[in-house]
C-alpha cells in the first residue's frame, strides 16, 4: 500500500473503532484491548488491501471479521483470572532480562561521572595542578554520566512498568544533567575554586532541574503494565490523586514552577543586598514549601 493508502486506513480504524467502543466502560483492560485490537486491525487491513479490497472495504471488513468487542473483553478478562495470584509467581512469569548493552553503557557513564567529579574534586583542592577554566567540562563530564543512567534507566522496560517515551526520558536527562552541574558547580565553590559569582550560576542549574523535575512528575502518567494493574486491584492504597485527577497535577506544576521562581529571585536579591552567605535560605523555603505542597494536595485529608 501507499503511504496515503495508510493513512486513510488508519483514519478509518480510529473511527471505526471509536464507534465499536461506544457503551463501553473505558478501564484499563479495555483500554488495553482497544490499542491491540487496533494493531491487529491495522495488519489485517494492510492483507486485505494487497489482495486487492479498497480501503474503506478493507477496514470495514477487518472490523466485521473482529465480531463483538463485548464477547472480547470478556474472553480478555477470563484470560486475565488465569494470572497466578502469588506476587511473586506473577513477577516470575512476567520477568523482563536487563540487556547486556544497558549494563555496558550504566558501566561507561558510571566510570565516566565517577572520573569527572574526582578529578574535578581533586583540581579544586589543588592536589592536581588543573587550570580553573578545566574545572567546569569535567563536572560537565560528571553530570553528563549521572544524567545519562537515570535516562537510560527510565527508558529501559522492566518486569512491573513500560519503556518511558524518549521525549519524556530526555526531559529527565536534561533535569539531571542541570541540577547535578549546579551542584557540581556549589562545590567548586564551597573549596574557593572558583569565584563566588559563579553562585549565580550554580543556582540557575539547580533551581531549573527541579522546575524541570516537578513538570515531569506532575504530568507522569502510569506506566504499569496491564498484569500489575490487575494483582493490585481490590488492594488498599492510600492515594493516587495525580492520576485519578489530572488537573491536581497541572495545579501542582504550576504551583512548583511560580515557588521556585520566588525563590531563584529571592536568592539573587539577598546576594545581591544582604550577602550570599544568607542568601540561600530562599531556596531551602522553596524547597519546604514545595513539600508541603506535594503534602496538602497528595493527601485529602491534610
Amino acid at each position: 500500500m501507499t503511504d496515503e493508502t495508510i493513512r486513510s486506513t488508519g483514519g478509518d480504524v480510529h473511527r471505526l473503532l471509536d464507534e465499536a467502543f461506544l457503551g463501553i466502560e473505558m478501564t484499563a483492560d479495555a483500554q488495553d484491548l482497544k490499542e491491540e485490537v487496533r494493531v491487529n486491525l491495522l495488519a489485517r487491513i494492510a492483507e486485505l488491501a494487497a489482495g486487492g479490497h479498497s480501503p474503506d472495504d478493507a477496514a470495514v471488513r477487518a472490523l466485521e471479521e473482529l465480531g463483538d468487542i463485548r464477547e472480547l473483553l470478556g474472553a480478555s478478562a477470563a484470560a486475565t483470572a488465569t494470572v497466578p495470584q502469588g506476587w511473586a509467581e506473577a513477577v516470575e512469569r512476567h520477568r523482563v532480562r536487563i540487556k547486556p548493552s544497558s549494563v555496558v553503557g550504566a558501566g561507561i557513564a558510571a566510570l565516566a561521572a565517577a572520573v569527572g567529579l574526582v578529578v574535578a574534586l581533586l583540581g579544586a583542592s589543588r592536589a592536581l595542578p588543573l587550570p580553573v577554566g578545566v574545572l567546569f567540562p569535567l563536572i560537565g563530564i560528571g553530570a553528563t554520566g549521572v544524567a545519562w543512567i537515570v535516562g537510560e534507566a527510565l527508558a529501559r522496560e522492566t518486569t512491573t512498568k513500560h519503556p518511558m517515551p524518549i521525549k519524556r526520558t530526555s526531559g529527565y536527562f536534561f533535569a539531571t544533567l542541570l541540577a547535578a552541574y549546579g551542584l557540581g558547580v556549589g562545590g567548586l565553590i564551597a573549596l574557593h575554586a572558583i569565584p563566588l559569582w559563579a553562585t549565580a550560576l550554580a543556582a540557575l542549574g539547580v533551581v531549573a532541574g527541579l522546575v524541570l523535575f516537578a513538570i515531569l512528575g506532575a504530568t507522569q502518567t502510569n506506566r504499569r503494565k496491564a498484569w500489575v494493574r490487575m494483582m493490585r486491584r481490590g488492594r488498599p492504597r492510600l492515594t493516587r490523586r495525580f492520576a485519578d485527577e489530572p488537573e491536581v497535577a497541572v495545579r501542582f506544576g504550576i504551583y512548583t514552577t511560580v515557588t521556585w521562581a520566588v525563590a531563584f529571585a529571592g536568592f539573587v536579591m539577598l546576594g545581591a543586598t544582604i550577602g550570599w552567605a544568607w542568601s540561600w535560605l530562599c531556596l531551602l523555603g522553596g524547597f519546604v514549601v514545595m513539600m508541603l505542597t506535594i503534602a496538602r494536595m497528595l493527601f485529602r485529608s491534610i
